[in-house]
């Protein structure tokens, strides 16, 4: 089915997918079903709507997986899509006027204030020095005096009575209970997951909370790796073309999870694969 012209690169992309769906007989939640998506996620694609998507590697993977399963020509729904996303290089951000920063005021303060210092140290001397019988001739000399109580020896012959020193008694040591120590929280056990790519296929892999661990397309030819609490659960959107492997161990995906080409699954903490 030939795209309708119009001058936007992206005309044509929306009607192409909207056509092939209903050739195919799917409803727009159907489609979202064996896509394991959010039906919103094809609304935004009918209605070329790919900034919603997020980046552009999440609508080229969605295209493409939409394309795949109406029938349409993943080639050249990618082509449009590239030809409407260009745009015009921003503008040279480091090519501002720069404003002139006014001098600053603390810095002429300490000058200020050094030179009034100066000047009254200055002043001081010089009236010191202008003043009758300046110097050391003019300074009088304070006598103190000195009273001189004498003291009595004691007499040898009295026996003085000398008190006894208190003995002071011994500290009392209270013995603290010991306290307990925790004992560290055990570590949450994780599953390493090893994904070879034999062609393109469109990955998803959520630990135990729902954390994201992998979003994106795997290209071919090469290996991905992630890690995580389980039980992981894993989408795959072309499943013949992934092996896995858990913990460094083979894991072949049943035939019974596989729904046409994709897969949905959970990996549990022993590593096995589970529905």
């Amino acid at each position: 089915m030939s795209s309708p012209a119009g001058g936007d690169g992206r005309v044509g992309i929306g009607v192409r997918l909207r056509a092939g769906r209903e050739r195919s007989g799917l409803t727009l939640l159907q489609a979202a079903e064996k896509m394991h998506l959010d039906s919103k996620v094809l609304e935004a694609l009918e209605a070329e709507d790919f900034a919603s998507l997020g980046a552009p590697v999440f609508a080229r993977g969605h295209l493409r997986r939409y394309a795949e399963l109406i029938g349409e020509q993943p080639a050249q729904l990618q082509s449009l899509y590239a030809q409407s996303t260009r745009t015009t290089p921003p503008p040279d951000l480091t090519d501002v006027p720069r404003v002139r920063r006014p001098p600053d005021s603390r810095k002429l303060v300490m000058p200020g204030m050094v030179g009034l210092v100066a000047i009254a140290i200055a002043g001081g001397v010089w009236i010191v020095l202008q003043a009758p019988g300046g110097g050391s001739a003019g300074q009088s000399v304070a006598t103190t005096e000195l009273i001189v109580t004498p003291t009595v020896a004691p007499r040898s012959d009295v026996p003085v009575a000398v008190a006894p020193a208190p003995v002071a008694a011994p500290p009392q040591v209270t013995a603290k209970p010991a306290e307990k120590v925790a004992a560290p929280a055990p570590k949450p056990r994780t599953v390493d997951v090893t994904l070879k790519f034999a062609a393109d296929s469109w990955v998803e892999v959520y630990d135990v909370n729902g954390e994201r661990l992998f979003y994106d397309i795997g290209s071919a030819d090469s290996v991905r790796s992630v890690t995580g609490t389980p039980p992981l659960r894993v989408v795959l959107g072309n499943a013949p073309a992934v092996s896995l492997e858990v913990n460094g161990r083979a894991a072949p995906v049943p035939a019974s999870l596989v729904q046409g080409e994709g897969a949905q699954f959970t990996i549990n903490r022993a590593g096995r694969i589970r529905k």
